[in-house]
């Protein structure tokens, strides 16, 4: 099994202290568990471990640029906790739901937030398509998700999770435009409206992160 060295475990970018502020100490506990815990459970690959920070922790971080005051927020399909966890370091007035199918990560999710004592934090396991799971977790102001599925699908799975006036935040790739321009039926048939890219992290990150904003209108 692998197994990661202290010393192979990067420190904080000075960015990191800019974005989650009072909790960095949290955020550092949370990049080590990810590099090795995390790892080791199979859910980080370890040529990620030295690029944790930028490639992972802080572009997610950074999401939160675009997202209202004290929003709810439902992060579908969270995995090892990307983007949710750190969202919720930066922006704690957030109130955030991890919804995760997987009983090994959501097991892990569920000690990562006993360990930070994420009280605006809960992790609930199954699937965004699900009735049950749509029944229990109610609707958000916001619903984010990263590298999940392709735009179409993501919307068809996101919007009944979002409340009036809200919008499904995904954090995307390159191709978001081809995605947009591709998928436009089954977004609009999910009852998403017209969809907007945004930059955030321009003036903190080497790579700014790329987020597709949806509004919901029916």
């Amino acid at each position: 099994m692998f197994h990661v060295k202290p010393s192979d475990i990067p420190a904080p970018p000075p960015a990191a202290e800019r974005i989650f502020g009072e909790n960095l100490e949290k955020a550092v506990a949370y990049h080590l568990s990810l590099a090795t815990v995390g790892s080791q459970r199979g859910f980080i690959g370890p040529r990620e471990v030295p690029r944790l920070w930028d490639r992972h922790v802080l572009n997610c971080a950074v999401i939160g640029e675009v997202m209202p005051q004290e929003a709810s927020v439902i992060d579908v399909g969270s995995g090892a906790g990307l983007p949710g966890i750190p969202l919720a370091l930066a922006r704690p007035d957030l109130r955030i739901t991890l919804v995760e199918p997987l009983l090994k990560r959501s097991v892990y999710l569920g000690e990562v937030i006993e360990q930070l004592q994420l009280n605006n934090v809960q992790v609930l396991r199954g699937r965004a398509e699900e009735k049950a799971l749509r029944a229990e977790v109610g609707k958000a102001g916001v619903v984010t998700s990263r590298a999940v599925a392709p735009l179409g699908k993501l919307c068809q799975w996101s919007m009944p999770l979002v409340g009036k006036a809200g919008a499904m935040i995904a954090m995307k790739g390159a191709s978001v435009h081809e995605e947009l321009e591709r998928d436009e039926r089954q977004i609009r048939a999910a009852g998403g409206g017209k969809g907007e890219v945004i930059q955030v992290g321009a003036d903190l990150l080497p790579e700014p992160s790329t987020v597709v904003r949806i509004p919901k209108v029916r």
